[in-house]
């Protein structure tokens, strides 16, 4: 008996083919088999049998489909079984080819010699007769059910593609390859042993042209370059080198970090046994296929303790690593989590460096898909809002286990993505006590068992209830537990008669005002209060600004023992949604509005002289605000580190401060925030805020903000590769300057100007507007300004060809740059010395100027900076006749720009290649 699935849909048993004519019962059989011994619900299978549109009488249908598709199986061997709800077939997966397939290409990655490894890939290949499926499936179902099959495919073809490239088969394989590249035109992978077959094959021109054509669609489709791989390959074609590799191997297991951003547990878990066995059983599929399962259920149900205590538990069946995110879909204070803000995270952790991140979502998507396929990992996407927020998140092809949480059962992701559903209900009884056991004890627990059983239907089996009460019971040993449950049922009592709603909401609330009002007045304001902060966690010094009180300590202290608020990280504080909804709801209640936008205006406040600070201790020679700083941070490394912790928070400040109407607050913090996301590559997060900045600053108006926004945003537009928008805000920057008469920051906007010319290659237009910056920042009594436009001008003079003006015009710069103590500035002049001195011929001289520039970068952090000039010096050492030392500094250099994914990285490397290093 066999069922072959891949190309149309055969059975094949020992007294002859079984045929079923019927497109649907097909369909129907297939689904079934491609989930062998994995129950499929109704409503997905009326779901992919309708192309998602089912008829209302589909579930009729499908039970004689099934009745037709039973019988024809059952002539095979097969038993198709019923549960009410879904239906299941069961038999050997050795019998269904496409099980077989998997099974193939994993054994093939585990042989040693690409010759061995080839066979094996072929013979696996070869049990493809065509598209998978290709008389049963339509167009709009076939990426729904088989496309990992189809990924692995073309994953398995290129892995046979270059064991052939490697055992110097070329001509064999490149009409295979010229096929496959044309119709995945984007697919490294795919492109880059086309070009060493055809290299390999005499036909370098036509392999240069192949990096030409992908090159122009990277940029022009995504404002990207492409890959350092691609370009390493590209610069050896070039140079003549042999193109193909000896032995590659498969990519069975991805390169780069293994992420690890699971938050911590919750000690002491008891109970939800059948939740956890179902898990197992998710976890224990095939390992080759993407397992999304979505677990639903009321707030304070336990849905993220229960995922977090599983994910650790089985960590270790995922070697590729566990990504975590908190999607917000419930907070009242703040906006769900965008999908890209979730995306540029995940590409964060895994390694990929932001100016490879482009700005759209479905281009971040694909990268984010493309990074994770043929990992094995656990994605953790908690407190979802609906579907199509998890969608953009969900992998692409097999090997990932996918946990979504949501108080919604997101019945789009059952249907359309095949997702298992798990709903948690109250706990019973029996659980809610052993839960009370491990926070409370044994003993006492025993001593008052009828207290116990009072305290348990209060809460009404819902966790977080359960949790909060034996939090202020231990916090109290000598309080009877018979008087916790009398208070219990009076707040339970108070809470019907001010509240309609759903029991559960009653039971949650009951408990919430219980534990509220036991504690101290400032701690309650504390609370309160806590509720207007946008999240996802906060300090104490920021829970001090948001109440106006020198500290916060006590009172947070006094919350995490309530089991209020918890400590998730050192010195920062977060919520649970239904706790920050309760507490949001305590402050609208409680506190006037005046108080609470007095409240807000602090906390932001706070945010915004801090950020100042630390963006002053970052770059010291920038321009200031009319600002009053915040005296701590004391020192760059504190205000690098104090950035890193808040970025998220500041993020969602500068979004609440726009939404509620503190607009000078959102385009002043998006200002202050400059400087960190441009040194840690964050352009996304910098164009959202400085958009947001915009738009506040127009809003008040206020020009000068106006001007401001519009020249960040030109900056982080052309580190995004998008010259035309970089233009026409720094066009709007400079007209603005200059009708506020601002002479210094006009210098400024044409010195942005000059940059933009730079990346395009103008560099005569960009000699005239850094001298024209120049003028103006003399005249503006700039003597920082001066000098950064003298060193542009003296990098355009070498640019150009004029070396020895560029030498000249450097040397003014640099006497300025020391004469002020401007580190940085005087690095990078020291850079632009060393490079005109090597286009002199005088390597001695740039040697010694590269090595001052080193020890600046070294001192200032400016990792690029650093990278670029132990480049430059590797190239000046070379001409000096040293090679064993350029090869030393183009190897630091190399090891920089990889950790930042930079694309000069390729080029270090080809000269390391031709140089025998």
């Amino acid at each position: 008996m066999r069922f072959r699935l891949l190309g149309p849909l055969a059975i094949d048993t020992s007294s002859g083919p079984v045929v079923l004519r019927r497109r649907r019962e097909r369909c129907l059989l297939a689904v079934l088999l491609l989930h062998n011994h994995v129950p499929v619900p109704v409503e997905r299978l009326a779901y992919l049998l309708w192309d998602g549109e089912p008829v209302p009488t589909a579930r009729q249908l499908l039970h004689s489909h099934v009745s037709r598709v039973r019988s024809a199986v059952r002539a095979a061997g097969a038993l198709v079984s019923s549960t009410g709800t879904s239906y299941q077939i069961d038999v050997d997966d050795e019998s269904i080819d496409a099980r077989r397939f998997s099974a193939m290409v994993a054994a093939a990655r585990a042989l040693s010699g690409p010759a061995e490894r080839g066979a094996q890939l072929r013979a696996a290949l070869d049990l493809w007769r065509g598209d998978a499926l290709d008389d049963t499936v339509s167009a709009w179902l076939r990426p729904r059910l088989v496309g990992d099959l189809e990924e692995l495919r073309l994953v398995a073809t290129e892995e046979w593609l270059a064991c052939g490239i490697a055992t110097g088969r070329h001509v064999e394989v490149l009409p295979e390859l010229t096929r496959l590249a044309a119709a995945h035109p984007t697919r490294e992978g795919l492109l880059g042993l086309w070009m060493r077959a055809l290299d390999g094959t005499g036909r370098s021109l036509e392999a240069l042209e192949v990096y030409r054509r992908h090159q122009q669609r990277l940029a022009r489709e995504f404002g990207l370059d492409p890959g350092p791989e691609l370009q390493r390959l590209h610069l050896a074609v070039l140079r003549g080198r042999p193109a193909a590799p000896t032995d590659p191997a498969p990519p069975a297991k991805p390169s780069g970090p293994v992420p690890a951003q699971l938050p911590p547990a919750v000690r002491g878990f008891t109970g939800r046994g059948d939740a956890l066995a179902r898990l197992d059983a998710l976890a224990a599929t095939d390992p080759t296929a993407t397992v999304i399962c979505t677990v639903a259920g009321t707030a304070g149900i336990g849905k993220t303790t229960l995922v977090l205590h599983w994910a650790h538990r089985v960590a270790d069946r995922f070697p590729d690593g566990q990504l975590y995110v908190n999607l917000r879909g419930f907070d009242r204070t703040a906006p769900p989590v965008d999908p890209a803000e979730a995306l540029r995270g995940f590409l964060d952790a895994l390694d990929v460096a932001p100016q490879r991140v482009p700005t759209g979502i479905e281009a971040q998507a694909a990268l984010y898909r493309s990074h994770i396929a043929g990992r094995r990992m656990l994605l953790v996407l908690d407190n979802a809002r609906d579907s199509d927020q998890v969608r953009p998140l969900l992998p692409g092809a097999g090997g990932c286990l996918v946990l979504v949480t949501s108080r919604n059962e997101l019945s789009g992701l059952h249907t359309s993505e095949g997702a298992e559903p798990l709903v948690l209900d109250l706990l019973p009884p029996a659980e809610a006590r052993s839960l009370l056991t491990a926070r409370l004890g044994a003993t006492r627990v025993a001593a008052e068992s009828a207290a116990v059983d009072a305290i348990v239907e209060a809460c009404a089996g819902l966790p977080l209830a359960l949790a909060i009460v034996a939090a202020r019971a231990a916090g109290r040993p000598g309080l009877p537990l018979a008087d916790v449950a009398a208070e219990l049922r009076q707040a339970a009592g108070r809470q019907l008669d001010a509240f309609t709603g759903a029991e559960r909401d009653v039971d949650a609330r009951a408990v919430l005002s219980w534990s509220y009002a036991a504690l101290s007045p400032a701690a309650a304001r504390m609370f309160r209060l806590l509720g207007l902060h946008p999240g996802p966690d906060v300090t104490a010094a920021a829970a001090a600004g948001l109440a106006g009180a020198p500290d916060a300590a006590a009172e947070l202290a006094e919350l995490s023992r309530a089991n209020l608020l918890t400590e998730h990280d050192a010195g920062r504080y977060t919520f649970h949604d239904l706790l920050r909804a309760y507490a949001a709801e305590q402050v609208e209640a409680v506190d006037t509005a005046e108080d609470r936008a007095a409240a807000r205006h602090r906390m932001l406040d706070h945010y915004l002289r801090t950020a100042y600070a630390a963006t002053r201790l970052l770059s010291p020679h920038r321009e200031t605000l009319e600002l009053d700083p915040a005296p701590w941070p004391v020192d760059a490394r504190q205000a690098l580190a104090w950035f890193t912790a808040e970025r998220q928070v500041l993020l969602a400040a500068i979004d609440q401060a726009a939404r509620l109407g503190f607009d000078p607050h959102a385009w002043q913090l998006a200002w202050c925030l400059a400087t960190f996301l441009d040194r840690q590559g964050l352009w996304g997060d910098w164009l959202h805020a400085s958009l947001a900045g915009l738009a506040a600053a127009e809003r008040l108006p206020d020009r000068h903000g106006a001007a401001h926004s519009h020249r960040l945003i030109a900056h982080v537009y052309l580190k995004l590769n998008r010259a035309d928008d970089a233009q026409r805000h720094a066009v709007r920057a400079l007209e603005l300057y200059e009708e506020l008469g601002d002479t210094g920051r006009q210098a400024q906007g044409h010195l942005n100007l000059a940059e933009i010319a730079v990346h395009r290659g103008q560099f005569d237009d960009g000699f005239r507007q850094s001298a024209r910056a120049r003028e103006l920042f003399r005249a503006a009594g700039s003597p920082t300004g001066e000098a950064n436009a003298l060193n542009a001008m003296g990098w355009l003079h070498a640019q150009r060809g004029n070396h020895r003006e560029a030498v000249a015009t450097c040397r003014e710069a640099l006497a300025l740059h020391q004469r002020l103590d401007n580190r940085q500035g005087e690095g990078e002049t020291w850079d632009s010395l060393g490079f005109a001195h090597h286009h002199l011929g005088e390597y001695d001289s740039a040697i010694e100027c590269f090595h001052r520039a080193l020890a600046l970068f070294e001192d200032t952090g400016d990792r690029c900076f650093e990278a670029d000039t132990l480049h430059h010096l590797g190239d000046s050492l070379l001409a000096a006749g040293d090679a064993g030392a350029a090869r030393d500094a183009w190897r630091r250099s190399l090891d920089v720009f990889d950790s930042l994914d930079h694309p000069d990285a390729a080029e270090v490397r080809a000269k390391l290649s031709a140089d025998g290093g």
